[in-house]
């Protein structure tokens, strides 16, 4: 599986020659596979999920025990697409500004996406990440860890709790994290942050469960809301 994508990465990255920028299109189904995707330059798509150049689609991985491995260095790239299955070890790398980071961890419920393992690694400004993993509860004992060095990013992800303990690492200025987390067994979020104007939005409401969160903030000026709510009504900053 490995060869055949490194050969698909080779014929993509020649057509570069020809003044078109990168995409690659990954379709996997079956156990145990270890993908490895790396792009240079600018304006390249790794896809499917809301692919524009070339009519592109998928990013659509089915399994368990799978290993991905992704690397983005430029500006204005892309990363897009589905991810289903359980014990997934997630390697997502992005130097550049201007990235769109696009992933769901099965949408569906097809698998269940437990006991997976997510590290983010963003360099640059003004990137978009959006992360929504898990449907009813279904993200069991997921470790995710983002460690984001730079400016004026926009953070948004969901989790479904089950367990699952959520690392956010941020320096820069004028960085927004946005998290839910929700589901049934609880989970653990940790938010270290430096920089100026920063803005937080945390919602924890894992139902009639135990929510943990700690935030260490250093900088001036900035936004910080936090809702933890288990079963009372609605509220908000």
């Amino acid at each position: 599986m490995k060869i055949k994508l490194m050969s698909l990465i080779v014929m993509l990255s020649a057509l570069q020659i020809y003044g078109a920028d990168n995409e690659i299109y990954v379709d996997q189904s079956g156990a145990t596979a270890n993908i490895d995707l790396e792009q240079l330059g600018n304006s390249n798509i790794i896809g499917g999920l809301n692919s524009v150049a070339g009519t592109l689609t998928a990013l659509d991985l089915d399994g368990l025990n799978l290993t991905l491995d992704i690397n983005q260095i430029g500006n204005s790239n892309k990363f897009l697409g589905d991810i289903y299955g359980d014990t997934i070890t997630g390697f997502f790398e992005f130097d550049g500004d201007s990235n769109t980071f696009t992933i769901q961890g099965d949408p569906t419920d097809t698998f269940g996406i437990d006991s997976s393992d997510y590290n983010v690694d963003v360099t640059g400004g003004s990137n978009t990440f959006t992360l929504d993993t898990g449907t009813s509860a279904l993200a069991g004992t997921l470790d995710l860890d983002w460690i984001i060095n730079g400016d004026s990013n926009t953070f948004d992800f969901d989790i479904n709790y089950d367990g699952a303990t959520n690392y956010v690492d941020v320096d820069g200025d004028s960085n927004t994290v946005n998290f839910t987390g929700s589901g049934y067994a609880g989970g653990y979020f940790y938010l270290d942050q430096t920089g100026n104007s920063r803005t937080f939005n945390v919602t924890q409401s894992s139902t009639l469960v135990s929510d943990w969160l700690k935030i260490t903030s250093v900088g001036n000026s900035g936004t910080v809301c936090v809702v933890q709510n288990d079963q009372g009504t609605s509220t908000s900053c």
